[in-house]
């Protein structure tokens, strides 16, 4: 009866909830679901496209005026260095090399400088303004990869916001972009970590080497708890526990599989030549400059002296390169952060077991010493 009335209560509570109870329900939900392992991709995914659109609303219009301007101040300038060069050499006879020379450098020494300006403007080597709308660097790909940069705190450096708005909008995306970015690597290097410990102990653990799969099925409070069919008799049954126990030793007790580190060092290498393999024929790189790419990118160093530049930011939609080195870059570092984790695991077992087999090795030295004090002497 009671079980009655509390059933009848939940289903009449449930229906005296109003619209702001069920709005607050939805929501609670929906942050639950989206700061969960599934909805972690789509948010950082998510966060990322709207800077794309962010940075490119902001830097776009104003990037190109820019550097329209700084395409005009680079002819004017090299006009006149042109004229100022050749009324020079009109001026100093042939007998007069040396001020000619002296006079020239002077000439050429301020073209650098307003060519230098110009680049801090944004000029970037093209010369006609029609091919402006065709080489943006903020282009909805490359603001995509620009915004990935920046919370994952790669940063190649070649892209950088000229505009003031540019700079604050950077600023507060990378603070809310990096700690969730870091909230993703945790989430999925961990999944993949457990994922990869599974599949390993499925296809390269056997019932005799190691013991790694045996122990799981033996819990901590029954130490050697071996299910043996009825048919056995009472010595073979006693017979197989001990050749289990011996072959098993202390890993019946270990709950933790553990993969060798020279595995996960396989897999960040395999990763990294793959990458540059498919680098190489997208950029044109040679497996050399494909293989330092990959390696400064996933590590987050990202010095920006080879950047996937001219396929990607050049585009005007979505292109093959820019979706490849996208998911290249997340998905590479979801596996780096998987192969720490368990490198991780791995150091650790191996300094447990090394600190346990130093106190086995006190304590028998010490019972020996025992025996030998309390040996009777004839």
């Amino acid at each position: 009866m009671e079980r009655k009335r509390s059933s009848r209560h939940r289903q009449r509570y449930r229906k005296r909830k109003t619209t702001c109870d069920k709005i607050k329900d939805f929501i609670r939900e929906f942050i639950a679901f989206m700061f969960s392992n599934v909805g972690i991709i789509g948010l950082v995914v998510g966060y990322t496209i709207c800077g794309a659109f962010m940075f490119q609303a902001i830097e776009g219009t104003e990037a190109s005026d820019d550097r329209e301007e700084a395409i005009k101040d680079i002819h004017s300038a090299r006009s006149k260095t042109r004229d100022r060069l050749w009324e020079i050499t009109q001026k100093f006879n042939v007998l007069e090399e040396e001020a000619w020379r002296e006079q020239a450098a002077s000439e050429v020494l301020k073209f650098q400088m307003e060519v230098i300006d110009a680049i801090n403007k944004g000029y970037d080597g093209v010369d006609d303004v029609k091919d402006l709308s065709e080489t943006s660097q903020w282009s909805f790909s490359g603001a995509f990869l620009y915004s990935l940069t920046v919370i994952t705190t790669i940063g190649y450096g070649n892209v950088a916001p000229k505009t003031e708005w540019g700079k604050v909008a950077t600023i507060f995306y990378a603070i809310i972009g990096m700690p969730l970015f870091l909230l993703y690597l945790s989430n999925i290097g961990d999944i993949l970590a457990k994922s990869f410990k599974w599949s390993y102990a499925k296809c390269c653990l056997c019932r005799g080497c190691g013991g790694n799969r045996d122990s799981r099925s033996v819990s901590p409070e029954n130490s050697v708890a071996v299910q043996v069919p009825e048919i056995i008799d009472e010595t073979d049954e006693q017979y197989e526990e001990s050749h289990i126990e011996s072959t098993l030793g202390d890993s019946v007790k270990d709950d933790t599989i553990t993969v060798p580190v020279t595995l996960c060092l396989a897999i960040m290498v395999g990763y990294v030549c793959g990458g540059a393999i498919l680098f190489s024929k997208w950029e044109d790189w040679d497996f050399l400059d494909g293989s330092y790419f990959c390696f400064i990118s996933l590590s987050t160093i990202g010095f920006g002296d080879i950047v996937p530049g001219d396929q990607i930011y050049a585009s005007k939609g979505l292109d093959m390169s820019f979706i490849f080195c996208s998911m290249y870059l997340m998905l590479g570092m979801a596996i780096i952060a998987m192969c720490f984790n368990l490198m991780q695991e791995e150091v650790i077992h191996k300094f447990r077991s090394c600190v346990k087999a130093v106190k086995n090795c006190c304590s028998c030295s010490g019972a020996r010493d025992d025996d030998v004090d309390t040996a009777p002497i004839e």
